[in-house]
């Protein structure tokens, strides 16, 4: 490798997803790009990582890009994991984790797979983001995604992150003349109201697939869900520590309790 900046690429779509190959092909214009991402879709894993099963991976050649590449078989947070013990030389002086099929806004950062991975590199000290655009389908056009991420990443290097941060950047699927910009915004309040469709196998046996509607509990215009609907990048600064420091003072009474 060479003394460029060094750039950990992972996902939860797997390595073979579109989003991942269009944010390889931009990391390369920064640095030597290091790939460990899932062999097989782990959408909605959060932040699980593989306790019981053995981890395996595999160098693999998907394109013709300079970047090296590793399929594996666990979990996004076993991606970075592994990247970080077993694969890389030296520490990354960034990961970039997507692009995501599909939203991470609001409530979903915590079903996040793509944004686990982008946390668990923030954990181990490497400042981090995560990509996401607002399209679940395989034939997605990821022009302005491409954009956003160079505009994104190149700031990055003028101006670094606090190690401890991770950027969580939603793009609208727009296409990229109805672009307005970006915003920093604040996680929107909102919640899946789910619902389990129940369907019969062909031995009589029941099973359930997961559904649900979204629904945004907040109105105001400095949330992630806002900058979307407008047609704006949304990103929120995320960090691992969930501690709630305001409430802390009004636990006090609790102190020394016996």
């Amino acid at each position: 490798m060479s003394k460029k900046p060094l750039i950990l690429v992972v996902n939860d779509d797997s390595i073979y997803a579109p989003g991942i190959r269009s944010l390889i092909k931009v990391m390369n214009d920064f640095g030597d790009v290091v790939v460990v991402a899932p062999k097989n879709p782990q959408s909605g894993m959060s932040h699980a990582i593989s306790l019981n099963n053995p981890l395996i991976y595999d160098k693999v050649i998907i394109d013709n890009g300079p970047q090296i590449e590793y399929s594996c078989n666990g979990t996004p947070s076993d991606c970075v994991k592994i990247a970080f013990n077993k694969i890389l030389t030296r520490k990354p002086d960034l990961c970039v984790s997507g692009i995501n099929h599909g939203s991470n806004s609001s409530i979903n950062v915590i079903y996040s797979g793509t944004m686990a991975a982008a946390l668990e590199a923030s954990i181990a000290g490497v400042p981090s983001m995560g990509f996401s655009l607002l399209n679940y389908s395989s034939d997605a056009e990821f022009s302005l995604s491409e954009k956003v991420a160079r505009i994104i990443v190149s700031n990055f290097f003028k101006n670094l992150l606090p190690k401890d941060i991770c950027l969580n950047v939603n793009i609208p699927n727009i296409p990229v003349n109805k672009f307005n910009g970006i915003k920093i915004c604040r996680q929107a309040k909102a919640n899946w109201i789910e619902e389990f469709d129940e369907r019969k196998n062909p031995s009589g046996k029941t099973y359930y697939w997961l559904t649900g509607k979204f629904i945004n509990n907040d109105d105001k215009n400095d949330t992630d869900e806002w900058a979307l609907t407008n047609n704006y990048v949304s990103i929120v600064p995320v960090k691992y520590d969930l501690t709630d420091y305001n409430f802390i003072s009004k636990l006090e009474l609790l102190n020394n309790a016996k």
